[in-house]
């Protein structure tokens, strides 16, 4: 399988260095039949070690998201939107316990809860439940006709105190340090990336990039849009959960993640990152991001912020950094540090505003960086 897997991407490479080539040599050729551009295969990135002993996971059913073909919002310059996988960073019917976990600190928290919390929480269970029945037995009144008058005994209530604070102790540890490692703080360089909450939306802006904002809202389904109104279809993501505009992340490297509110107190949580985060008025939150593998992660407002708060998916769309890069371009944003301007050369024009037309799929809805409408309840 694995030589297969790796063959195939092989194949991809030489096919789009093969385009390259053409492009390059003939201009005229490729102006008259442009042929569609080759899916580019991210390159592994290498994830570093997690801070705590992880789980082993089960493998993905596919390692490499697919990238959906004509995908509606299919920017130019070398960014395609990528379509999710089924079951990957996305809730699955009749699924029991938490989403599998794609960072580092979501893989220590699952760890947790399955190698730790989990056998506590069902020994306990047990072992109540046992005493329970052995008391109704035992100590029926059929059978225990005269029941004991003793009130105190020292090696029961020595044990009962005992044996919790050893069980509390067991689960603090893990508990602290887990703690502590999500909120460690962003290394110096690491990429800024601000999530605003408005009612009932979200915007992305991205201060590193240029500062331009990119806003989204859940899409509709085909029945509820009207006429030249964009419609969500299979690759934008599940029912309720799809968004016209996504927050797109670099993979593999770490990310200053903020969040904030402009009216009431929202909060950004992506469950497959395990990422929560209140999103507040007047203060800025934030947390370090990490995501493992590309991907697209679904995620809700997990605060009660009004009447449309079940209407404020999050997706988070993890490529390479390549990709990343090509769609802050589109986006009308930069790539890299500024230059130093001279006394004898003037400074660059600020970045144009984004190209992202229409800003959003919801009729009415504010531009970027401007205040929320005022809806009806």
């Amino acid at each position: 399988m694995k030589l297969g897997m790796i063959a195939r991407a092989a194949g991809k490479g030489f096919v789009g260095l093969a385009f390259a080539g053409l492009l390059a040599n003939a201009p005229a050729l490729a102006q008259q039949a442009a042929p569609a551009p080759a899916t580019e295969t991210p390159a592994p990135v290498a994830t570093p070690p997690s801070p705590a002993p992880l789980a082993e996971q089960p493998a993905p059913a596919a390692a490499e998201p697919s990238v959906a073909e004509a995908a509606p919002g299919a920017a130019a310059g070398g960014y395609t939107p990528m379509a999710p996988t089924p079951g990957k960073g996305m809730p699955v019917d009749g699924n029991l316990g938490l989403q599998p976990q794609f960072s580092p600190i979501g893989e220590e928290a699952l760890w947790m809860h399955d190698a730790i919390l989990m056998p506590v929480i069902t020994v306990i269970s047990l072992i109540v439940l046992f005493l329970l029945l052995w008391v109704v037995v035992r100590y029926r009144r059929s059978a225990n006709p005269t029941p004991s008058k003793t009130t105190h005994n020292v090696a029961i209530e020595i044990a009962w105190t005992v044996v919790p604070a050893l069980i509390l102790a067991v689960i603090a540890y893990p508990s602290i340090r887990l703690l502590a490692h999500q909120y460690q703080s962003a290394p110096a360089g690491a990429l800024t990336v601000k999530a605003t909450g408005y009612q009932w939306y979200w915007g992305y802006t991205y201060p590193d990039n240029g500062g331009f904002e990119v806003i989204s809202n859940m899409l509709k389904e085909p029945n509820e849009v009207a006429a030249g109104e964009r419609a969500r279809i299979e690759a934008d993501g599940p029912e309720q959960l799809a968004a016209d505009n996504r927050m797109v992340l670099p993979v593999g490297e770490p990310i200053r993640l903020q969040t904030t509110a402009a009216d009431v107190i929202h909060a950004f949580a992506v469950p497959a990152l395990w990422f929560k985060l209140d999103s507040v008025p007047g203060r800025i939150n934030e947390k370090v991001l990490f995501i493992n593998e590309p991907g697209v992660y679904f995620g809700q407002c997990s605060e009660l912020c009004g009447v449309r708060h079940g209407y404020m998916p999050i997706v988070v769309e993890a490529v390479p950094r390549p990709q990343f890069d090509a769609w802050v371009l589109a986006q009308g944003g930069t790539v890299g540090k500024p230059a130093a301007a001279s006394p004898s050369v003037p400074a660059a024009a600020p970045a144009a505003a984004p190209a992202q037309e229409p800003e959003s799929s919801e009729p009415g809805a504010p531009g970027a960086g401007a205040p929320p409408a005022k809806i009806a309840a």
